[in-house]
């Protein structure tokens, strides 16, 4: 296709963009004021799929056993290469959209519905993913997992994203890996006074437990991560606590050596329950979130579009620390990318009420025309560049070969 005629398609994208900021704005900021948990985000899911059907995209829902998953196909679905836009919505306990996921889940509606007025005049397709529960508050989280397992990526040949942060970047770098483990220790009840020598108290195996990671850590390499929090820690300091529980992250660099890791903080639960009498139950409560293996080739197509509309990516500090997300586990099956969009500071504390606080800001509000715009752009430029989408799928194979397909 003509350089000219694609630009113009891109004209056109970026006026609907902009013409549906008062819709996308308001959204997010509703989202900011009435957030919801992982598998929860029932108003959040309904509100954006309402909007997307509006513009005539033919919606699945309740997939993948999640009542707030879906995916939508735009109009004017045809053969050729498909590209999906990533949408998140799920909120954290305590500190609402700390994590952004409000501009997150806007920016991606806005560049769904830009590219929807153009769908016919696309040489292939474009789905929104609706994936709930990105973060790990909440039991069986991972919603993009879940859609993989449900073959809902299947067919599609890249996947692209936004995500707020304190400074414009393309993501280059992996993740780690996470896995949770959902230790229950169990004990007998005693009154703490009378006759505490006829308990066994669970809350003495959770506390050596603790203590034992605690060590545990000092041991371990540079790129792992174990942080835990008691969930169920007795009921009444009189009475000697028969059941307790509590969730611990396990993070590295590669799933080999999390896993090791995760074994090891089991072992600790063993001692503690052996130390005091207790027996031990455990579970992997979610599944695991694998490390991010970002496409390059992919990247510089996302990093042109938001360079020629003002987002200077080449700028970014240097990357000094590493979190997880189920988007590691899409970079497994798919050629996929995420890009960060300054909101704020480094003085806002990443899941925080500071960070929620600034996704109603201008700055905020900016990102999300900016994220927009930018995918839409990006997903043309995938669409009608052969030459692109043969390098971003060589880089892809030959990533695989290295960290196999799982």
């Amino acid at each position: 296709m003509p350089a000219d005629t694609r630009d113009a398609l891109k004209a056109l994208v970026r006026a609907e963009i902009e013409s549906a900021l008062p819709t996308l704005i308001g959204l997010s900021d509703w989202m900011y004021h009435n957030p919801e948990l992982g598998r929860q985000e029932y108003q959040a899911s309904a509100k954006i799929v309402d909007i997307i059907e509006e513009y005539g995209a033919t919606v699945t829902k309740n997939i993948a056993g999640m009542e707030t998953a879906f995916v939508a196909a735009l109009p004017g679905q045809k053969p050729g290469p498909k590209i999906g836009i990533i949408a998140e919505y799920d909120a954290l306990p305590e500190v609402g959209q700390g994590c952004g996921h409000n501009l997150i889940a806007t920016a991606a509606l806005g560049a769904a519905m830009g590219l929807a007025r153009i769908g016919n005049r696309l040489p292939g397709s474009v789905v929104l993913l609706g994936t709930p529960a990105e973060e790990s508050a909440v039991p069986n989280a991972g919603g993009k997992i879940h859609m993989i397992r449900d073959g809902r990526f299947e067919g599609i040949d890249a996947t692209i994203m936004i995500h707020p942060m304190t400074y414009d970047r393309i993501d280059y770098d992996s993740s780690l890996v996470a896995k949770g483990l959902e230790l229950s220790f169990h004990g007998k009840s005693a009154h703490a006074a009378a006759n505490p020598e006829d308990g066994i108290n669970a809350l003495d195996a959770l506390i050596v437990t603790f203590s034992s990671v605690g060590l545990l850590r000092q041991q371990i390499r540079d790129d792992a991560r174990i942080h835990g929090i008691i969930t169920h820690g007795g009921t009444a300091p009189n009475v000697i606590p028969n059941l307790t529980k509590a969730r611990f992250r396990i993070r590295a660099a590669d799933i080999t050596y999390a896993d090791q890791l995760f074994h090891r903080v089991i072992a600790c639960a063993q001692a503690g329950a052996l130390a005091t009498g207790c027996t031990l139950e455990w579970e992997e409560y979610m599944p695991a979130y694998l490390n991010m293996v970002p496409n390059r080739a992919l990247g510089k197509l996302f990093a042109n579009n938001l360079e020629h509309i003002g987002r200077n990516v080449s700028a970014a500090p240097a990357k000094t620390g590493s979190g997880s997300t189920d988007l590691g586990n899409v970079s497994h099956h798919v050629p996929s990318i995420c890009a960060y969009l300054e909101i704020c500071g480094t003085e806002a504390s990443w899941h925080s009420t500071a960070v929620a606080d600034a996704t109603i800001t201008a700055k905020g509000h900016q990102a999300i025309v900016d994220g927009a715009v930018s995918m839409a752009l990006t997903a043309i430029d995938f669409l009608f560049d052969d030459d692109a989408r043969a390098a971003i799928k060589s880089e892809f194979e030959h990533a695989q070969r290295f960290t196999g397909d799982v």
